[in-house]
């Protein structure tokens, strides 16, 4: 069996793809991008969890070396059997309408500079589907979570605060919803890719779109009052994310109002 290697293990995600495969006794290999390791070993199995989120307005260059420039090189010069390349479901949220499946053209305006982050995630899928003879799969997922310390996201945010009060205030509306996969879920599914012959593009998310209402519902019955700066406006319109592909490879996430329910049950 192949060895793997992890691009980003410090990461959020990146970093529970690590403890995936140690779970099932594999030690992966885990280099910075100047490890010369990259270019004189064979990397086997390559899951790129590398990227940037909310920071890339204001670091752009550090956008495009993360989403198209290194995994570009790894494609072109490295040695590898497979590689994963980890993007975004956000990029349906560019769609006239909320259908989020894997074959539909994404509409991007370079005019537009907002549209940095969903151009260079296309770019590194483009890369990924298309340079890689056969040997790439790219995962787009939804909005990951969790509660661990270096967990990232509202969701995150609202889990974290929990811990040290039960009088919540969120700055958003009731009405905001999205589709979310505990970030255990996600390491899971991207480890099932690499291991699969699947090919194309795969959308790892629960395919079920909460909104905070729907988990605010959980936290009240849990003892948590909860309350919104914006109770009459900020809904959203969510995309609901086709995860057939993911189920077909045995790999579905768990349903996540249960989770977050067990995991303030475990506060007391």
């Amino acid at each position: 069996m192949s060895g793997y290697t992890v691009i980003g293990a410090a990461g959020f995600v990146g970093s529970h793809v690590v403890a995936h495969l140690r779970a099932r006794g594999i030690e992966p290999f885990c280099p910075s991008r100047d490890d010369l390791g990259l270019w004189d070993r064979d990397l086997g199995h390559i899951l790129y969890c590398a990227g940037l989120t909310g920071d890339y307005r204001t670091r752009p260059f550090d956008t495009i070396e993360a989403h198209v420039a290194l995994p570009a090189r790894l494609i072109e010069q490295a040695r590898f059997d497979r590689i994963v390349y980890l993007s975004s479901t956000r990029l349906y949220d560019l769609l006239p309408d909320g259908a989020g499946r894997e074959d539909r053209a994404i509409p991007v305006n370079a005019n537009n500079p907002e549209h940095l982050y969903e151009l260079s995630k296309l770019l590194g899928e483009n890369l990924t589907l298309h340079r890689s003879d056969g040997r790439g799969v790219v995962a787009r997922l939804s909005y990951v979570f969790g509660w661990g310390e270096a967990a990232q996201g509202f969701l995150a945010n609202w889990l974290h605060m929990a811990r040290d009060a039960r009088q919540l205030v969120l700055d958003s509306g009731p009405g905001v919803a999205r589709d979310y996969i505990h970030v255990e879920d996600a390491a899971a599914a991207a480890v099932a890719l690499a291991d699969s012959r699947q090919t194309g593009i795969v959308n790892v998310a629960r395919g079920e779109t909460l909104s905070n209402a729907d988990i605010g519902v959980v936290f009240r019955a849990r003892g948590w009052d909860i309350d919104f700066t914006r109770e009459g406006s900020g809904a959203n319109r969510p995309v609901a994310i086709d995860t057939s592909r993911l189920a077909a490879l045995g790999a579905a996430a768990r349903p996540v109002l249960p989770l977050i329910g067990d995991y303030l049950a475990g506060l007391g």
